[in-house]
Formats: C-alpha cells, sequence, structure tokens
C-alpha cells in the first residue's frame, strides 16, 4: 500500500494487529531508524498487536518508497508519515519512533499535535544543538568502506556480546541493503542535521522517553535532556542496554510500552 506525500513521492507502509481494532486504544505508529525500513520492527511488532493495529512505513529512499536524490530531514519524514495518516484516515495515533525514528517522531508530535495522542521516543536525541552526540571515534568506525566490518561494527553498538553469542543472527536493525548509496547519504544527513530544541518544550501528548543506560551510539545522557525539555514527560533507563535496547531487552521495554499507551 502507498501514500502520496505533498510532493508526490510515494511512500509504502504496512499494517499489523487487529487492523481496525480500538479495543486497546488508537493505532500505533511505530517509526524505524535511519537507512532502515519497516523491517526494523519485525523482532518486537507483535508485542503491540493485541486489540490494536499497528503501522510501519518505508521511508523515503528505503523498502518500497520511492527513492529521489534530493535532501532528506526530519521534518520531511514527519510529513511524510502525517501522508500515510491522512491515507488511512486516521485523525489521531499513538507514536513510538526509535532512533532517528525518535527525532522523526519528534517533530510529528511538534508540527502536528492534534495527530499524537500518546508518544513514545527511544534511544533518540533533541538534535545537534543541544544533543549529546556519539564520539569521533565511532563515527570513523562507522565510516569504513568494508561494509562486514561496519557491520560488526554496529552490531556491537546495538547489542551486547553476551546476547549476540546467543543470538546469531541476522539483525533487522543493521540497514537496509537494497538502499542506493546516495540515499544512505540523504538519511545520514537529515538525521545528522536534526534540530529540534526549540519546539520540544510546546509537544502536548504525555511522552514516555526510553533508553538504554550502556549506548554509546546516541548516549543516554539524551533521554533526561529529552524528559526535562518536553512537558508531562517521563525518563526510564534500561540498565546494562545498548542502542537496540528494544528488541534485546523487549521483556522489559515493550510491556513499558504497552502500559504506557495504555494510560489515559
Amino acid at each position: 500500500m502507498f501514500a502520496i506525500a505533498a510532493d508526490g513521492c510515494r511512500i509504502a507502509y504496512q499494517l499489523g494487529g487487529e487492523v481496525g481494532a480500538a479495543g486497546n486504544g488508537p493505532a500505533l505508529l511505530l517509526l524505524a531508524g535511519q537507512s532502515n525500513n519497516h523491517h526494523w520492527w519485525d523482532p518486537v511488532r507483535a508485542d503491540f498487536e493485541t486489540g490494536r493495529t499497528t503501522i510501519t512505513l518505508d521511508y523515503r529512499g528505503t523498502g518500497a518508497s520511492d527513492k529521489p536524490d534530493e535532501v532528506y530531514s526530519t521534518p520531511g519524514f514527519a510529513e511524510d508519515a502525517v501522508a500515510v495518516l491522512d491515507a488511512l484516515e486516521l485523525e489521531q495515533v499513538d507514536v513510538y519512533g526509535t532512533s532517528m525514528g525518535g527525532r522523526v517522531a519528534q517533530w510529528l508530535a511538534i508540527l502536528h499535535p492534534e495527530r499524537v495522542r500518546r508518544l513514545v521516543l527511544g534511544c533518540t536525541s533533541p538534535g545537534r544543538s543541544h544533543g549529546f552526540e556519539r564520539s569521533q571515534e565511532i563515527r570513523r568506525a562507522l565510516s569504513v568502506r568494508d561494509q562486514a566490518a561496519r557491520d560488526a561494527v554496529l552490531t556491537e553498538l546495538m547489542y551486547t556480546p553476551q546476547w549476540v553469542a546467543r543470538h546469531p543472527g541476522p539483525y533487522p536493525v543493521l540497514g537496509d541493503a537494497t538502499m542506493p548509496t546516495y540515499a544512505k547519504g540523504r538519511h545520514l544527513v537529515a538525521s545528522n542535521n536534526h534540530d529540534a530544541w526549540d519546539g520540544l518544550d510546546t509537544i502536548q501528548a504525555p511522552t514516555l522517553v526510553l533508553h538504554g543506560t550502556d549506548d554509546v551510539f546516541s548516549p543516554a545522557a539524551n533521554a533526561q535532556l529529552l524528559a526535562e525539555r518536553i512537558p508531562d514527560a517521563r525518563a526510564e533507563l534500561l540498565d546494562g542496554a545498548r542502542h537496540a535496547y528494544f528488541h534485546e531487552f523487549r521483556a522489559t521495554a515493550s510491556p513499558l510500552v504497552t502500559d504506557f499507551l495504555a494510560t489515559g
């Protein structure tokens, strides 16, 4: 299924769970990380689908969506998400965004407050002007040309060694392998240029901020920044978790999300 963005770009989206259900609240929009498509959510999507519809999308440049070679931005991705909601004739949803998806979710709640009932921001950052950024050492390690070496670095940032030893993969959070090189670059710039600080204090939706204490890809200090800046927000830190806390620590993280969304 496709929605048509304001500029004519086709945005692929997917429905899951009990389509049309309203038993546990409105539909839940799940927003993935940078350079990833909807498969980012495959390991945990079922955790949110009892009595509820889930919605995912492929960002422009990923999956089945169009891949224009043009400037991308986190506000722009948020507008693409609104196009999906419009296509589904959904006036209001709950939103859960992780990593770059959390950056996109911030803009969705800032620019379209009437569309967001409750908001969950995971392993994310307010952006470049106030956020805590990953180290230059990590940036250099991720810039290697060899894909296998880059995936090894990214896997270590996502998961603990103990978990990787028991779960040899493949891991759905290492990027969309079908993306053109130019689109990966466009996604990187969009995420790096994110800066929602000036709008965060206008967010109206009750907000839960989740982060792993051992996340150095998006440092955990960002969680408290967001929780202090966003009205009616609280932060929950998952001890020992890295960037993909929602996958490795799903037994703790998913109930935190479902309980929060069921409130109110």
